[in-house]
């Protein structure tokens, strides 16, 4: 989706005029999160883009990159450092985005830092995948426009691990009624027994994967958040099985070639967030397949079948 051309002058210091549309994207140094930016950049020429960064060397050196594509990109971002696992680091981010803004909100958030396949402790992955989230929304949401957006990047891997629960369990990660109080009770009742399969299993939890678990989790947390914020729109999606740094000791890890795991670039995992961010998603609270089309949050659908049409 291309946007309007730019009208009205663009400042060095990030401030802009009515037009400019301003995005913060989290964990934007590299990967997913880089991709989703240059993308924004590329296709919406009436956007300013906050380059959310836990290492501000890091981020400054992709924003140099994505300045040196030319135009009047090199007006339309500022790297901002972000540790969604810290209250004080999120909370000086969004500090220094209000500042830059003025009197202007931000149009959109993108909820991309995460932490990948093959770490197994299961209370740093919760705090960073599904705390993050709320950290990070707890932080902006007081400075983000009626009418705004909010994108969960999120994975298949959240359905696929409610595919393996309980009935019980499947309910309760479907729930559009779920309370963030409840999220929590459930996470910390995971946390206690974290690395026991079997206690897992008997509470109906298929095999308490960390990062499939964190995902089902905020999948969760995005139905409690559009029921409690219906003045934005707020989905998840899966950007797809991702080459990236967090998903590619996954693959040396079985011997393969992130090739040979079928694994797409970056850029294409860019797709679904960029359409929820400037297309016309169908309501609020849903989850989104790497095709931009809704998926079901209990197993997985296929990129190219029909959308899902279920509550």
């Amino acid at each position: 989706v291309r946007a309007a051309a730019l009208s009205g002058h663009m400042a060095q210091d990030g401030k802009r005029g009515d037009t400019m549309r301003r995005v913060l994207v989290t964990g934007a140094n590299k990967g997913i999160g880089y991709a989703i930016a240059e993308r924004i950049l590329e296709e919406a020429e009436d956007t300013f883009v906050f380059l959310g960064s836990r290492d501000p060397e890091r981020g400054e050196t992709a924003a140099e990159s994505l300045r040196q594509a030319g135009g009047d990109r090199a007006n339309r971002i500022q790297v901002v450092k972000i540790d969604v696992a810290n209250d004080e680091s999120v909370h000086q981010a969004a500090r220094e985005i209000w500042d830059t803004c003025g009197t202007e909100k931000l149009f959109a958030i993108v909820n991309n830092a995460g932490i990948g396949l093959g770490n197994d402790d299961l209370r740093g992955v919760l705090n960073v995948n599904t705390r993050g989230l709320k950290r990070v929304c707890d932080a902006f949401i007081p400075i983000l426009a009626d009418g705004g957006r909010i994108v969960n990047i999120t994975s298949a891997a959240g359905p696929n691990f409610v595919s393996t629960c309980s009935e019980d369990r499947k309910a309760f990660f479907k729930e559009p009624a779920v309370t963030w109080n409840e999220i929590e009770a459930l996470m910390e009742e995971c946390t206690t027994i974290a690395g026991d399969v079997e206690a897992f299993a008997s509470r109906g939890l298929g095999d308490g994967s960390p990062y499939g678990l964190s995902k089902a989790f905020s999948n969760a947390y995005t139905l409690h958040l559009a029921r409690e914020f219906p003045q934005f729109v707020i989905n998840a999606c899966t950007p797809g099985f991702i080459a990236t740094d967090l998903t590619r000791p996954y693959a040396s890890g079985r011997g393969q070639t992130p090739e040979e795991l079928g694994m797409k670039s970056p850029r294409e995992g860019a797709n679904a967030p960029v359409f929820l961010l400037f297309g016309e998603p169908e309501g609020s609270g849903h989850y989104f397949g790497s095709d931009a089309k809704r998926s079901p949050l209990d197993r997985y659908r296929e990129p190219g079948s029909p959308p899902y049409s279920g509550d």
